[in-house]
């Protein structure tokens, strides 16, 4: 099978989908590996490093897409790509596609096959793609938060650890998931008074264990979210539904409730995010006001520290990509039933039902289509 590694596109977007190394592998199983020229250099793999794993480098991404079997990306392909979208070619990247109607009808009207990084869900139903870049943007949703929470950035000029004689800064987490815990790590780390909500309590026990009940846990009501949000300096939303759009669990007028200069950092915001206000930013320009509050929407969080982010991506989408490549779409998919959840688009057809359901569209049988 032919492999393209094109380089990303999204503003500020320094990831790329494949480390020299696993180009190795991959030549090393009888693939072809082409990888756009300089993609990895934001990461800090040279071109030279790929060559020297036995790829090739292709000086447009035109070429990448109409030569390759398949296609790995980082993120979903944007409107300057939709041109290069062809029947018989898979997509193998994060989608996000129940907040994205004009990227789901490009997929289908080009018969594309679209797999989806983030519903690649398996049977013990952990997201096992989508967890490591979700403890990165966990853990760097506070420190956004702690950056735009400072005056000359607009915030209210609270110091999240306070210091002796004066209270600390207040962070609340909507979600116990991989990024909420994760965020929670770093909160905790920076001495502020935190708060997590969830809409379960399996995870109370082991969080009021690991802090010695010095983080407060409170199941996710409206009633609680309403109680907290008007004591909050930072707002981390970390609520995820594979594959579905968020809920909105906090209304323009709950936000209007929160301290003026406090922030608001919704990590969901690629699938809708849970604030009504919240909307996606970039990492050149990645807050707005609202209500008073300071809004972080960046939909690419993880492309911030793209070394780490690469390192850990790669890790997990290999063993996938070397299985799509020995066996095939539909032999990997009829092998590993966490790979077929993660199909979202076939041949004209969605093949996601909580995609289906977001957008209004009819919804066809991964395992009557293969």
């Amino acid at each position: 099978m032919i492999i393209g590694i094109p380089k990303e596109i999204k503003e500020n977007e320094f990831r790329v989908a494949l480390t020299p190394d696993g180009a190795r592998l991959l030549k090393e199983a009888g693939h072809k590996v082409i990888v756009e020229r300089s993609a990895g250099v934001g990461s800090g793999f040279p071109d030279e490093e790929y060559t020297e794993a036995g790829a090739e480098l292709v000086d447009s991404p035109k070429n990448i897409f109409a030569d390759a079997d398949m296609v790995v990306k980082v993120k979903e392909p944007l409107k300057e790509e939709f041109p290069y979208l062809r029947k018989g070619l898979v997509v193998f990247t994060f989608l996000h596609l129940a907040s994205n109607k004009v990227l789901t009808e490009a997929l289908l009207k080009a018969k594309t096959t679209g797999v989806a990084y983030e519903t690649v869900v398996t049977d013990d139903h952990r997201l096992p793609i989508l967890a490591p870049m979700s403890e990165v943007a966990g853990r760097l949703s506070v420190q956004m938060g702690a950056h735009f929470l400072m005056k000359p950035h607009g915030g209210r000029g609270v110091l999240l650890g306070g210091v002796t004689g004066v209270t600390k800064g207040t962070v609340a987490i909507i979600g116990a998931g991989t990024v909420g815990l994760s965020a929670l790590d770093v909160a905790v780390g920076l001495g502020a008074d935190t708060t997590v909500l969830n809409r379960s309590d399996k995870s109370f026990p082991l969080i009021e264990e690991k802090y010695s009940g010095h983080v407060k846990v409170l199941i996710s009501t409206p009633e609680n979210i309403e109680e907290v949000l008007p004591k909050t300096d930072i707002l981390v939303g970390a609520v995820h539904s594979p594959g579905a759009k968020t809920p909105i669990l906090i209304s323009r007028k709950l936000v209007r409730t929160m301290r003026p200069g406090s922030v608001i950092v919704d990590v969901a915001v690629d699938q809708g995010g849970i604030v009504e206000t919240i909307r996606p930013t970039t990492h050149k320009d990645p807050t707005y006001v609202e209500e008073g509050v300071i809004h972080y929407g960046v939909a690419n969080m993880p492309g911030a520290v793209p070394r780490t982010s690469t390192l850990a991506l790669t890790s997990v989408t290999l063993p996938y990509i070397l299985k799509l490549a020995a066996l095939g779409l539909k032999g990997a998919m009829e092998d590993d039933a966490s790979l077929m959840r993660g199909l979202n688009t076939y041949d004209g057809h969605l093949c996601n039902e909580a995609v289906a359901e977001a957008l209004k569209v009819e919804y066809a049988s991964i395992e009557e289509l293969l």
